[in-house]
């Protein structure tokens, strides 16, 4: 096991944090819009901002479900399984890359809905990258262990 593999699951919690603190804001902002346009719940349609707001926030929940096991495999197997120190640091700098995809995405969508395309290819790419990672951990891993 490298030196790096402590601060990189340390930097891959933070990440989890960040991505959740990010969820929160995706929520506050629909709750802002309900309030601001006086969408009463559980109505989840009304004005385009309203109804923007709620599809940032609905699209990222969706993709939290693959991108947070997708982190978090690659950071246990493919981050220790790396001989060369940096490689194994990419689980987390590809969460980062997921976070700002992610923003971008919602800047774009709540500025008008057919800007959220950069964003969503950024984070799409960053959460592909995570998987790749995660099965060639695995596979090193696994072989490693057949090996024995």
């Amino acid at each position: 096991m490298h030196t790096t593999v402590m601060p990189v699951t340390l930097l891959t919690a933070l990440i989890t944090v960040l991505a959740l603190i990010f969820y929160i804001w995706t929520g506050l902002s629909v709750a802002g819009a309900r309030s601001k346009h006086n969408v009463k719940a559980p109505t989840m349609t009304g004005p385009l901002e309203f109804e923007c707001a709620v599809r940032v926030q609905a699209n990222t929940l969706e993709w939290l479900v693959i991108f947070v096991p997708a982190l978090w495999l690659a950071t246990v197997y493919f981050s220790p399984a790396m001989s060369i120190v940096y490689l194994s640091w990419l689980p987390p700098v590809l969460g980062i890359v997921w976070i700002v995809g992610r923003v971008i995405y919602k800047t774009g969508y709540m500025t008008a809905p057919e800007k959220r395309e950069v964003g969503f290819v950024i984070s799409s790419l960053a959460v592909l990258a995570l998987l790749i990672c995660a099965l060639i951990g695995v596979f090193v891993v696994w072989s490693a262990a057949s090996a024995i």
